[in-house]
């Protein structure tokens, strides 16, 4: 095949990727741009575009509902992340590490609470929970959160280190360092990109979570999916676009940021083993 041809071929790939590429993007994207604008529509439900207005979101921070259901879930997210990122870290380095027996069976169990449709294992926590007297309110939620948290983080965080040598930290222990220390020091910062990747999606997954809260949430609060469920009923308002407007604008500030932290560290192992 001549230059050209093979140049007119690549030319044609690109473009249809490009296309392709470009039809994903829209398809995902503007629902949440429109929602974005709407939060900004002069009118209480969405059904048209009725001016440029600004007072949804002086009335978010005004409507207790809505800010107690945030305030909740974000708690709620919280602590599902620290749990789920501080079992998934041990997890993942014990399978990783560790030849231990029914090591293979834990491999392959953690995958049934991702495959598992959320609606069977809501109903199943609620009916342990029923049958031991356990109250519904956060700590149900909280524990039906991690359920499907801690295994996003030990598969997240295991395959980060899949790859890893212990060369460094047999380095650490040989001079002098404890197991504490040469965690501290050398596994965790090279494990820190898994660790936040674990940590962004355990906490997405929890303050997104509807199911698992609808079904196990008290009488008394509910999280805030659940009251935007409970308000589509009537309709969703302008607020609640206001509200996830901010959301994203601080994940995609924290994506920038962990972005930039892990940059910053790829340079400095750069540095060091330059060095």
């Amino acid at each position: 095949m001549s230059n050209s041809k093979l140049r007119k071929k690549n030319n044609l790939s690109n473009l249809i990727g490009m296309i392709y590429s470009l039809a994903i993007y829209t398809v995902l994207y503007i629902p949440v741009l429109v929602m974005m604008i709407f939060s900004f529509n002069n009118q209480r439900y969405n059904y048209y575009w009725n001016g440029f207005t600004t007072q949804w979101y002086t009335k978010l921070f005004t409507n207790s509902t809505v800010i107690g259901s945030l305030w909740y879930s974000v708690i709620i997210a919280v602590l599902a992340t620290l749990i789920s990122v501080t079992i998934g870290t041990i997890g993942a380095l014990g399978l990783r590490k560790y030849e231990f027996k029914g090591r293979k069976a834990i491999n392959n169990m953690l995958y049934i609470p991702i495959i598992v449709p959320e609606i069977v294992m809501a109903v199943a926590l609620l009916i342990v929970f029923m049958k031991v007297g356990f109250a519904l309110g956060m700590g149900s939620i909280l524990i039906g959160h991690c359920t499907f948290c801690i295994p996003y983080a030990v598969v997240t965080i295991k395959g980060r280190i899949s790859g890893d040598d212990y060369s460094l930290e047999e380095a650490s222990m040989d001079l002098g360092a404890s197991r504490i220390q040469t965690f501290i020091n050398v596994t965790l910062p090279s494990i820190f990109p898994g660790v936040m990747s674990a940590a962004f999606l355990s906490f997405t997954l929890s303050i997104d979570d509807v199911v698992m809260s609808n079904m196990l949430s008290g009488a008394k609060n509910s999280t805030l999916p659940v009251l935007i469920l409970s308000m589509n009923k009537s309709g969703v308002t302008p607020d609640i676009n206001a509200l996830t407007t901010i959301m994203i604008l601080i994940i995609v500030i924290a994506m920038i940021l962990n972005n930039k932290i892990n940059n910053a560290l790829k340079k400095r192992r750069k540095v060091e083993g330059i060095l």
